[in-house]
């Protein structure tokens, strides 16, 4: 199993980014997806999660209302869209794949993990 996050960069406070997770080696049906993040000197924090469809999110109070995860089954790819970004959501964006039809929260709860892609908010 490979996961391939993308997307980051460097954008000022209120812009947009959108990251990209493509997966393979898995059968996206029997996986939950989340994404994480990690700031330094932080530990690793949970931002959402999603099941394969779709229809089943949950997020972080933090990225609530800012951040969308959406999924392109044909493709294998997860997307992390982020609205509204403030210099707070700079880190290191991670993410991983959770065999399990629930979602889970937490770091150890996921199966897979992709290398990371670092997002910076400039204030």
């Amino acid at each position: 199993v490979q996961l391939q996050a993308s997307g980051g960069g460097l954008v000022q406070a209120g812009e947009s980014l959108r990251l990209s997770c493509a997966a393979s080696g898995l059968t996206f049906s029997s996986y939950n997806m989340g994404w994480f993040r990690q700031a330094p000197g932080r530990e690793r924090e949970f931002v959402g999660t999603a099941s394969w469809s779709g229809r089943i999110t949950y997020y972080a109070d933090s990225v609530k209302g800012r951040f969308t995860i959406s999924g392109d089954n044909a493709k294998n790819t997860v997307y992390l869209q982020m609205n509204s970004l403030k210099p707070e959501d700079t880190a290191v964006y991670y993410c991983a794949a959770r065999k399990s039809l629930i979602g889970g929260t937490r770091p150890p709860a996921y199966d897979y993990w992709g290398q990371g892609t670092q997002v910076t908010v400039s204030s």
